[in-house]
């Protein structure tokens, strides 16, 4: 089967998908709000910005304008960051068909509404199919082709499991879920979690203590989601669980990255514009840090590192009053 996706958002994730895709035999038309990187991607056929050394497969068409990469498509994925997504999906909504399948690959909370991206989508195109895809994908690792999984989540399972088909091959494998809330939330407070990892490491506090802040960070999510209405064995599979390991672990990860330098020192602010893109977890944890004090629910470790990361108190000193809160039994997850 042959389709034709629209990508909107050139970064490297965006990059990735389109390598993927072509690969696949379907027809991609790449478009980005920046019109230099679309000019030096079509002349160079790769992406040296944002993903360097991969040449993008003859499937792959970059296309300055985006009514024309819409055009007769069949699926549009969005790759725009989690707080542009309402704008991206506003820009390109006079273009969209009722008989297009929505794809997003964003991981964040909006700021300000609290909204998921599937509810700012429900917002704004109530009848369209919306999935939503995530786990542990690394793009430098997805652009070269190395063994990758991820979940295809939506309320249209016959959307998943196209989407599943389509993207599937020998090296990146789509497994379908029906909890879109427990996806997308695992794919977003994620990112805290990895700040916090990056953090620990830059502070230099060992194995252990990532181990602990990993784990203990499952149960926060895990607590959030269900409050939220998400299934709670969403959280341990690839975009739980297996998101949060590769985020925590690899260099790859721009949040572990920028959590380094900030526990090294380095002012968030500076940490950011040193990483040189979109650091997602330094928005989420607003975002969670908020609906955290809305629900009620208790999240000592994101709340932690909010108030890092807005220089509310020292990384240091979240570590000790995480350390010394009150003793619990392990199991009283909710």
């Amino acid at each position: 089967m042959n389709t034709k996706i629209a990508i909107i958002g050139g970064g490297s994730w965006g990059t990735a998908l389109a390598q993927t895709l072509g690969k696949n035999g379907h027809k991609v038309a790449l478009w980005d709000i920046d019109t230099n990187l679309v000019k030096n991607m079509k002349k160079d056929r790769e992406n040296k910005k944002y993903l360097p050394n991969i040449i993008l497969n003859d499937n792959v068409e970059l296309v300055s304008d985006v009514s024309v990469g819409i055009k007769d498509a069949n699926i549009v994925l969005f790759a725009a960051p989690a707080q542009r997504f309402r704008s991206a999906l506003e820009n390109a909504l006079e273009y969209l068909t009722e008989d297009m399948i929505v794809v997003n690959v964003a991981k964040g909370i909006e700021i300000g509404t609290h909204k998921r991206m599937s509810e700012i989508a429900e917002e704004i195109i109530p009848n369209m199919s919306y999935v939503v895809l995530s786990g542990p994908s690394h793009a430098e690792e997805v652009g070269q082709g190395l063994p990758t999984t991820v979940s295809a989540a939506s309320k249209d399972n016959d959307a998943a499991v196209l989407i599943q088909h389509i993207f599937s091959n020998e090296t990146f494998r789509v497994y379908t879920n029906e909890d879109i809330i427990g996806v997308e939330l695992g794919g977003s407070l994620k990112n805290i979690i990895a700040l916090g990892a990056g953090i620990s490491d830059g502070l230099k506090y060992g194995d252990n203590a990532k181990a602990a802040l990993m784990t203990r960070g499952i149960a926060e999510m895990k607590r959030l989601g269900v409050k939220l209405g998400a299934n709670p064995e969403t959280f341990s599979g690839l975009s739980g669980v297996g998101d949060l390991i590769v985020t925590c672990t690899s260099m790859h990860s721009r949040n572990r990255r920028c959590g380094i330098m900030i526990g090294e020192g380095m002012n968030p602010e500076e940490a950011v514009e040193k990483v040189g893109m979109v650091v997602e977890g330094m928005y989420t944890a607003e975002a969670a840090y908020e609906l955290a004090k809305i629900t009620g629910v208790e999240l000592p470790i994101s709340e932690g590192i909010y108030k890092i990361v807005h220089g509310d108190i020292e990384a240091k000193e979240v570590a000790k009053l995480l350390m010394i809160r009150d003793k619990k039994d392990e199991m009283l997850i909710y």
